[in-house]
């Protein structure tokens, strides 16, 4: 039943889902070595998890996000129909789907972050996330493990999100090490859970965003929050880069502003420089 196709697709959702290169190499020397031995037994008739360009593909993925402002999207009414998208496709029309996607976008979190939020990382007072922790897969299944950076850092909950984050607050109760976001039978979130229940892959097309993974809810937010006028040290904070050359990358200017930055120069151009320097003048 492992076809070369099958193993495709497998490369590309681990790609997809932001897996480091070295687990996917060695994700694939086990699969070759086992169908390798299928082979010799005469199970099969040639080895399919010999796939080639896989190196191409991750090195294409690592290129996107040398501009992640391409990756985000582009304003507030799209998220709300990717969020209501979501949930209609879903089993029992689930509007945890739904939340979880806005509260990612509207707070830089990545999927595994909005999987570790506890109601005792949430202050209402001050309105912002403390991010302590995320779910990611381990050998034993999910696991709680430090952000990444292994530094706590806080978030501000924006007014568009208040309210989202008061209903699940009284969901919880008074337990402060409840899960503000799990899914429709109380279980953790990852971002594979999040693609399968919801039919990510197929609602993303039809919207028009085939490029748009899981993981640019994180670009959106930081996006967003680039061409607010955020500072760039805030905005290093917020998003928990370890390097500033990583969110300078949402600081690249878009056609519009590189159209307003000639505009600027020409405008300063044809008013002559300041009285202490050189004036243009007519030839």
């Amino acid at each position: 039943m492992i076809t070369n196709g099958a193993v495709d697709r497998g490369v590309h959702g681990w790609i997809a889902d932001e897996c480091g290169r070295s687990t996917v190499k060695n994700s694939l020397a086990i699969l070759v070595r086992v169908m390798e031995q299928a082979v010799r037994d005469g199970i099969i008739d040639r080895n399919p998890a010999r796939v080639s360009g896989w190196q191409r593909e991750y090195k294409r993925a690592e290129d996107e996000l040398d501009d992640p402002r391409t990756l985000a999207l582009p304003n507030w009414a799209a998220l709300e129909r990717l969020s209501h998208a979501l949930v209609a496709r879903s089993a029992d029309h689930f509007p945890g789907w739904g939340q979880v996607i806005v509260f990612a976008a509207c707070t830089t979190a990545r999927i595994g972050e909005v999987s570790g939020v506890r109601a005792g990382d949430i202050d209402t007072h001050t309105w912002t996330w403390t991010v302590r922790r995320q779910t990611t897969p381990s050998p034993g299944g999910l696991a709680d493990k430090g952000t990444k950076g292994k530094r706590a850092r806080r978030v501000p909950l924006i007014a568009e999100v208040r309210d989202l984050v008061l209903t699940r607050l009284q969901v919880t109760g008074n337990d402060p090490m409840a899960r503000l976001f799990t899914g429709p039978r109380g279980g953790r979130i990852t971002t594979a859970v999040l693609r399968d229940a919801t039919h990510w892959d197929e609602v993303v097309a039809a919207l028009g965003y085939e490029h748009l993974r899981r993981h640019d809810l994180h670009h959106t937010g930081l996006t967003w929050m680039a061409e607010a006028g955020v500072p760039v040290h805030v905005l290093r904070k917020i998003a928990g880069h370890g390097s500033l050359t990583t969110t300078q990358c949402y600081l690249h200017p878009d056609g519009a502003s590189i159209a307003a930055a000639g505009n600027a120069l020409s405008a300063h151009l044809s008013g002559g420089w300041s009285q202490t320097g050189p004036k243009l003048r007519a030839v």
